[in-house]
C-alpha cells in the first residue's frame, strides 16, 4: 500500500462503516421512498469508496487489459457512470424523503462541512499549504468529512424518522390488525 493508502486508510474505514450502515437501513426500511433513498445512499458510498481506492487498479489490472475492445478506465467509467445515474434516479424518486432527510440536519452541521470541503480542496491543489502537506491536509479533510457522515448515519432513527415523516413506524406496519 503507498504512503497516500496508509493515509487514507482511517477514510475507507468510516466508508465502509458508512456503507454497512446505509445497507442496514435498506433492509429495515419499509417505506419505498425510505428505501430507494437508502440504496442511493449505498450507491454513492460505493462510487466513493472506488474514487478512494484509485491505485488499486494499478495494482490489480493489467496495463493492456481489454475487453470488448475497450480499455479497463472506459468499462470503470461506464460502470460508475450507471451507478451515478441510478444513484441520482433514487435520490429524484425519493425526493420527499431527501428532502425532510436533509431539513432534518442543523445548519451547523452544513458549515462544517463546507468549511471541510474548502480545505479539502486547497490541499489537493496546493493551495496555501506545501505540495507535501497538502496531501495529508486533504486526506484529514476528507477523513473528518466521512467521521461527520458516519455519526449523521449512526445516530439516524429509522422508525422515529418515518413516523414524523407522516408514515406509521414499523411497528405499526408489522403488528397493524388485518
Amino acid at each position: 500500500m503507498s504512503t497516500d493508502g496508509i493515509i487514507e486508510a482511517p477514510g475507507i474505514i468510516l466508508l465502509i462503516a458508512c456503507l454497512l450502515r446505509s445497507s442496514q437501513y435498506v433492509m429495515k426500511s419499509r417505506i419505498r421512498q425510505s428505501q430507494a433513498f437508502w440504496l442511493a445512499t449505498v450507491l454513492s458510498f460505493v462510487a466513493v469508496i472506488r474514487r478512494e481506492l484509485n491505485y488499486l487498479p494499478d495494482l490489480l489490472v493489467p496495463s493492456d487489459f481489454s475487453f470488448l475492445s475497450q480499455s479497463y478506465d472506459w468499462w470503470e467509467d461506464s460502470v460508475l457512470t450507471v451507478i451515478y445515474l441510478v444513484a441520482l434516479g433514487l435520490f429524484a424518486y425519493s425526493r420527499r424523503y431527501l428532502w425532510a432527510a436533509l431539513k432534518s440536519v442543523h445548519v451547523s452541521v452544513y458549515l462544517g462541512v463546507t468549511a471541510l470541503a474548502i480545505v479539502q480542496y486547497m490541499g489537493e491543489n496546493a493551495i496555501g499549504f506545501p505540495h507535501t502537506l497538502g496531501g495529508i491536509v486533504e486526506e484529514l479533510a476528507e477523513t473528518a468529512i466521512y467521521a461527520i457522515a458516519l455519526t449523521y448515519i449512526w445516530r439516524f432513527n429509522l422508525t422515529e424518522f418515518a413516523s414524523g415523516f407522516g408514515y406509521p413506524s414499523d411497528y405499526e406496519l408489522n403488528h397493524s390488525s388485518k
